[in-house]
């Protein structure tokens, strides 16, 4: 169908008959997945090039809208088939594509850092949330009349900053290797710094609290005092995040080698 419509000019009629057929071979392979059959996921590749060509298709006509849903479409699915490095060159792709449009961009490059994470690429995962903060900062101070982020950017901002926090501490890059935007992030929570939560007003007075005290705990290698505040933090972050501390325990349970 998809050919045909290609050869009438009907770019519309072939990017839906593409992306119809790749849902076909997406539901095939999930099939065949689900009854542990033997093959080279031949379904998803076909899946795979159907979405790309239905892309393509779509940026031709200049409609990056849907071209960056395809590509969030596909990287749900390969995310969702435990291909986590796949999917984030899709979320990636959707970012790219939805400049346009702040809140969906920030959204999408938010599912990159998350595959980043579950693929254990933290240096990858701290830069993408530095980038997302970054943004966030930037985009919502173009508002009309905004003197500061407010709304979904207020709440992304503060999400990627106790991610970022968490990050530095699992990977305690010496301070030769600490880039400059880095260090910034720790100097807020460092004890000696007068009326810091001024700086990081975005994150509840509490959260600044117990992440300060984290990095203190860290900071000393103290793991009692950060058992405790794992406690204490856990119903007030979101699972990966939770899951972040978890390592960073991991991590200062085992200082002579990576334990995570």
């Amino acid at each position: 169908m998809a050919r045909c419509e290609q050869t009438l000019f009907n770019a519309p009629g072939e990017a839906l008959a593409l992306t119809d057929a790749a849902r076909l071979f997406l539901q095939a392979e999930k099939e065949t997945q689900k009854l542990q059959c033997p093959g080279f996921e031949e379904h998803l590749q076909a899946a795979t090039n159907c979405y790309s060509f239905a892309i393509k298709v779509y940026i031709e006509l200049n409609q990056p809208v849907m071209a960056a849903s395809l590509c969030l479409e596909l990287g749900n699915a390969l995310k969702e088939m435990n291909k986590p490095g796949e999917a984030s060159v899709y979320y990636q792709r959707a970012a790219e594509l939805q400049s346009q449009v702040p809140i969906e961009c920030l959204l999408s490059l938010g599912k990159v850092a998350t595959c980043k994470i579950i693929t254990r690429d933290y240096d990858g995962a701290l830069a993408v949330f530095t980038e997302i903060q970054l943004l966030a900062q930037e985009k919502g101070l173009q508002l009309p009349g905004a003197s500061a982020p407010v709304g979904a950017f207020v709440d992304i901002i503060a999400r990627c900053e106790v991610s970022r926090v968490l990050l530095l501490m699992l990977l305690q890059p010496p301070p030769q290797k600490l880039l400059p935007e880095h260090a910034q992030t720790l100097e807020k929570y460092d004890w000696e710094s007068f009326d810091s939560h001024s700086q990081v007003n975005y994150l509840p007075e509490n959260v600044f609290l117990l992440l300060q005290s984290v990095v203190m705990a860290c900071q000393e290698k103290d793991l009692e005092s950060l058992k405790v505040l794992q406690v204490e933090l856990w119903p007030l972050l979101t699972p990966e995040q939770n899951h972040l501390l978890h390592l960073v325990l991991q991590e200062v349970m085992a200082p002579s080698g990576r334990g995570v």
